[in-house]
């Protein structure tokens, strides 16, 4: 007998694989399939009238106890010999028949396809066993063919085979369903976690936002049979994830602005995402500035300050500067008092306003069926409220929702007392004329110096503390920099007054932070003509607090006594020599800060210990006696004589700013005197070695042996791991010559330098790692470290207390022992 299976189908994908053989009683092979042949390699002429026991793999049986001659009714598994003598694990099915009598069928496939076929048939049965995970399967029209899709799964109505999307979802939904299907079909790409939307027909209408992954179902010869379609509602988590971009939305257009007015707008704007009508009040001392009143009642007046809408505003309703109507004490106004975010419907808040008439036609939309009212709060102060309204066009509030306007509402208060603040310190700095820069005495090792300010008009900003406070744009400053070194700053917006002095507050301070990065003075002017030239485009036309300035900066290195210079459009700085002389040093000034075209250059000098550096703004060139003639030759005359009679340097910048104190400058002052020092030679060591593994014991021996001579003993392990470390690093990252130098200061300082520019990286290696410890174990070696770099190389130093302290034992037992 020949058995054959037709073309393949969905059905054929299996049976197309059956192979089938019939036997007689005594086990003779009277049947044999076309599959049998192919995948034994023997053709029916060849097995027929033969023993169904030859067919077996040596040492193979059909059964457990059951004789070669023939398997028992049942399934099994069992090893066929190959025309070729390979074997194949097959499985089988036989049954017995009644005629001929004692004949038997038997039916087999390889072993690994039955298994792939069970395991399809396992995992379709628990896809569809789910009831999170909605499973469909769709014909070549999409119609369904099965699917364990249940209205709790997606509040979608029953559907029955032969269904399509269109009798479950709304048109629109639907269609873009099955061309999503049909493309998939059509080019059997798979689509994977595709997010729609789909609003059901039930009534009433559920929307839910679904996860779609589909697949193409194929026949055995590959003919497309359908589509696997499996579906997860994601509702739930596209909520969270548009509620935390609402969010982010908020912080980063609400908190921006310093005008209470914009603020407020902001926060109606981005409440209006999830609201249809959406009304921000404020109390007035916001609006105005003033000081806040601890308590809000509802006889506290509110201002209405931003509103938001779909449509026109409605012409009942308050408007923006409108002033709130006195509210009747309730329980939903107590709980906002209490600061806390409260759902209400229509008739909720038409209760809570006593069914008053004339507070209902201006405090609630017509057709808004819900609301929720979060608070305003900062600092522990009420600043207001925000409303948002739903109306027939949207759903109504849920509880959960109420977390999302408490924290929105939470991130607006901040930004709208942040205004409110700098709207009252801005009116309170336009009445005072508060200074901005005191007089700066710093002492560190590389230098003693003494700052004054005069701005335009009079008002020494040089006295002592409490003295007359002046505004403007010129500034001053001393920055200690690692290494003992020490930057010297003076500088001048363009303009008087508040403007300017915002301007010299922003430059300033970006100064200081250019500073921290240890970077050549050149450098620092080109970072501050970008700033300036971009603060400048930003600027409106009629603003002008940063659209020039002039600058020069200075770095002075007390263990080489050089200091370098780089100036922006400033008179060059004066020295005096400790024997009196004066000089103006050789600085070529750059241009002015915001004008652009040319690059800054760096000079750099040796200077003198106890002599004086003199650093100062062109306004102090303008002042009596000062201005006729040659101004800096006769600042330099007074500098000279004022040092030859010993004065201190307080009195010396006194002495240079007197005619302050008797005429009005015309414009801001700003002088820096400096009495430089140097470094004691016996508090540096210096080394420099090869680039070679050797190196590092040499730099530790070195360095062990100078803290000895020092008397630092106990800083030595702790300096010996530090050294061992970076001088590691340089060899095994840089090349030749590696320099180490230690300083002894109030702390002792280490620097390791290599001829590399690559940049050194803190990370934190894993329990197996070979490396990668190095900066580590120097960050918790150290009470902090840094790298600086210079035209070509970098320097990476570190500093420790001198003295450890008591809690902290030396040695190897230290804290970093206990990581």
């Amino acid at each position: 007998m020949d058995v054959s299976v037709g073309p393949p189908d969905d059905q054929g994908f299996c049976l197309s694989g059956l192979a089938t053989v019939l036997v007689d009683g005594a086990g003779v092979i009277t049947g044999w399939s076309d599959e049998a042949a192919r995948l034994l390699g023997r053709p029916a002429g060849a097995v027929s009238g033969r023993p169904l026991s030859e067919l077996l793999a040596a040492g193979a049986q059909w059964g457990p106890g059951e004789a070669e001659r023939l398997p028992g009714p049942g399934e099994g598994h069992t090893r066929l010999r190959h025309a070729d003598g390979t074997d194949l694990e097959v499985t089988f099915h036989a049954e017995r028949l009644t005629e001929p009598a004692g004949a038997s069928l038997i039916h087999f496939v390889p072993a690994d396809l039955a298994v792939e076929w069970g395991q399809g048939i396992a995992l379709l049965r628990a896809l569809l066993d789910q009831d999170r995970i909605g499973i469909a399967l769709r014909d070549t029209d999409l119609r369904l063919e099965r699917t364990n899709i249940t209205f709790e799964m997606f509040g979608l109505p029953t559907m029955a085979r032969g269904d399509r999307f269109e009798n479950v979802v709304w048109a629109r939904d639907s269609a873009e369903a099955e061309a999503l299907l049909s493309e998939v079909l059509r080019t059997g790409v798979p689509v994977i976690s595709r997010q729609h939307l789909w609003r059901s027909r039930q009534t009433p209408p559920q929307d839910r936002t679904v996860s779609v992954s589909a697949f193409r179902l194929e026949k055995a010869g590959g003919e497309p049979s359908g589509v696997a379609v499996v579906v997860e509602d994601v509702t739930q988590q596209e909520r969270i994830r548009q509620q935390r971009e609402l969010l982010h939305s908020a912080a980063s257009r609400i908190g921006f602005s310093l005008d209470v007015r914009r603020a407020a707008q902001a926060l109606a704007d981005v409440v209006h995402e999830v609201s249809d009508v959406v009304t921000v009040d404020l109390t007035r001392s916001v609006l105005t500035g003033d000081q806040l009143t601890p308590y809000v009642s509802g006889d506290t007046p509110l201002l209405r300050a931003a509103v938001a809408a779909h449509d026109t505003w409605p012409e009942d309703m308050l408007a923006v500067d409108d002033v709130y109507p006195p509210l009747p004490d309730s329980r939903a106004l107590q709980e906002i008092q209490a600061g806390h975010p409260i759902v209400m419907t229509r008739q909720d808040v038409i209760e809570s306003l006593e069914e008053d008439e004339e507070l209902v036609r201006l405090l609630v939309p017509d057709d808004a069926h819900s609301l929720v009212v979060s608070p305003l709060f900062a600092r522990g102060m009420m600043l207001g409220s925000v409303t948002g309204w739903r109306t027939s066009r949207s759903p109504a509030f849920e509880d959960d929702e109420l977390q999302l306007f408490g924290e929105i509402s939470s991130r607006a208060a901040l930004g709208i007392d942040n205004a409110r603040r700098y709207a009252y310190e801005h009116r309170t700095a336009l009445g005072l004329q508060e200074r901005l820069l005191p007089r700066a005495v710093t002492d560190v090792t590389a230098a003693y110096s003494v700052g004054a300010y005069v701005p335009a008009g009079g008002g020494r900003g040089a006295g002592p503390p409490g003295a007359a406070a002046g505004v403007g744009g010129d500034w001053f400053d001393v920055i200690e920099l690692p290494s003992l070194r020490v930057a010297f700053v003076v500088g001048d917006v363009v303009g008087h007054g508040l403007p300017a002095a915002a301007g010299m507050g922003r430059l300033r301070t970006s100064v200081q932070n250019f500073a921290i990065l240890e970077l050549d003075p050149a450098e620092v002017l080109g970072h501050m003509e970008d700033l300036v030239q971009r603060l400048a485009a930003e600027t409106p036309t009629n603003r002008s607090d940063t659209s020039g300035a002039t600058c020069l900066y200075a770095v002075y290195d007390p263990t080489t006594r050089q200091c370098t210079f780089a100036s922006a459009g400033q008179p060059a700085p004066l020295f005096v020599r400790p024997d009196g002389t004066t000089e103006q040093l050789d600085v070529p000034p750059g241009p002015p800060l915001g004008v652009g075209g040319m690059p800054y250059e760096s000079t750099t000098l040796t200077l003198e210990p106890g002599g004086i550096l003199a650093l100062f703004t062109d306004g102090l060139l303008e002042l009596d006696p000062y201005a006729n003639g040659d101004g800096v030759h006769r600042v330099k005359q007074r500098l000279a004589e004022l040092y030859r009679e010993g004065r201190s340097l307080e009195e010396i910048g006194d002495e240079l700013l007197e005619a302050a104190d008797r005429t009005e400058p015309r414009d801001d002052i700003a002088v820096l005197l400096a009495r430089i020092n140097a470094v004691d030679p016996a508090s540096v060591a210096a080394w420099e070695f090869p680039a070679e593994a050797a190196s590092v014991g040499e730099a530790r021996v070195a360095a062990s042996r100078q803290l000895r001579d020092w008397g630092l003993p106990e800083l030595a392990f702790t300096a010996e791991l530090v050294v061992s470390e970076l001088v590691t690093n340089a060899v095994r990252y840089a090349w030749g010559p590696i320099r180490v130098r230690l300083l002894r200061d109030e702390v002792l300082i280490c620097e390791v330098s290599d001829p590399s520019n690559t940049q050194p990286r803190l990370m934190r290696a894993g329990g197996t790692d070979e490396g990668g410890r190095g900066l580590f174990i120097v960050a918790q070696c150290t009470t902090r470290w840094g790298a600086r770099y210079a035209t070509q190389g970098k320097t990476i130093w570190t500093e420790q207390p001198l003295e450890i302290p008591e809690n902290e034992p030396a040695g190897a037992e230290g804290p970093l022992f206990g990581l």
